[in-house]
């Protein structure tokens, strides 16, 4: 598989070095030759300096076969410009990009872009760590209308079933952890004390499952 990131700061960086990690070939690129020393020296990927819209620079590092984009520099203008160029001239299958204003995202959304906005995404988890606290979100899936939570079972969950938690369109149960090996739910499972579930959430119905907890 191979992978582009554009901007070498901390996310870039570690971003790369994460996938590099899991054997990706990787290429990052930015046009301060400095940032790639956070690569450090186990980094197997390749590495380019120069803008992230010049089209000589990002044929070099192989955009034309590539698998994934990510533009990850700290300005917006560029992520977009770049993931825009990615998606529609060199039809990179998929691309995502960095936007700290949620605003914008939205507007990329709509263009096939998938985008990640630090803003919203710590708007939304402080809220829920601060409403809903004895619920563990995982992350936020699309434009975060649907969460993944941890929820660990307790005496009041100990005993039931998922079609006692379910809730069609807004609650569903899709994996559990048991003495640490997770597996897909069946209607026959049931829960014990000790079980860490792994539920899809609509954003609206979380509280529905601090209410369960509690009820």
């Amino acid at each position: 598989m191979k992978i582009i990131i554009i901007g070498s700061g901390r996310v870039g960086s570690g971003l790369a070095k994460n996938l590099s990690l899991q054997g990706v070939d990787v290429s990052v690129i930015d046009n301060d030759p400095e940032t790639f020393k956070a690569l450090g020296k186990s980094f197997k990927g390749q590495t380019f300096v120069g803008m992230a819209f010049d089209q000589k620079v990002l044929q070099a590092a192989g955009i034309e076969h590539a698998d994934a984009l990510a533009a990850v520099t700290t300005t917006d203008e560029i992520n977009l410009v770049a993931a825009r160029m990615a998606k529609t001239v060199y039809k990179v299958p998929s691309v995502a990009a960095r936007v700290y204003e949620p605003q914008k995202a939205k507007i990329y959304r709509r263009l096939g872009i998938q985008t990640v906005s630090p803003v919203t995404l710590g708007i939304e988890r402080l809220s829920s760590m601060l409403v809903n606290s004895n619920l563990d979100i995982e992350r936020n899936i699309g434009a975060g209308q649907v969460v993944l939570v941890d929820v660990n079972v307790n005496y009041r969950l100990a005993g039931k079933t998922p079609a006692d938690v379910n809730i069609p369109g807004e609650i569903q149960v899709v994996a559990f952890t048991r003495n640490g090996k997770t597996s897909l739910v069946n209607a026959a499972v049931i829960f014990k004390i000790g079980d860490l579930l792994h539920l899809f959430v609509t954003s609206a119905s979380k509280n529905k499952i601090s209410e369960l907890l509690r009820s």
